[in-house]
């Protein structure tokens, strides 16, 4: 049984900066891919940041230059670094993992954790 624990998330003023942690268990972390998504109220959920096993990273292109996406493959965690926000960064945080990159990116998984809070606002 996966689980899924993300954490870091809060209140932050727009250019300020917070570390998002999502800690999983009951799979093989090293061998998945693992991204990172977000939920706006009334939008969609939409993938941010994916890393590969070999740490390949690729970023939606509105948080590029912005966010930084890394894996601590001893501790089965993926970070999301997050700089610069802006109020359209607003949205609750999950994350999610699968040994096929594609999975990732599409993203249509059957079980999610709780997800984390980031509201960006002055």
């Amino acid at each position: 049984q996966v689980q899924l624990v993300e954490s870091g998330g809060g209140l932050v003023q727009p250019g300020g900066s917070l570390r998002l942690s999502c800690e999983s268990s009951g799979s093989i972390f090293s061998r998945n891919c693992m991204g990172w998504y977000r939920q706006a109220p009334g939008k969609q959920r939409e993938v941010v940041a994916t890393i590969t096993t070999d740490g390949l990273t690729n970023y939606l292109d509105s948080v590029k230059g912005r966010f930084t996406i890394s894996r601590d493959n001893a501790k089965n965690t993926v970070y999301l670094q997050m700089d610069s926000l802006k109020p359209e960064d607003t949205a609750v945080y999950y994350c999610n993992g699968d040994p096929s990159p594609l999975e990732v990116v599409l993203g249509k998984f059957d079980y999610w954790g709780q997800g984390t809070q980031v509201t960006v606002s002055s």
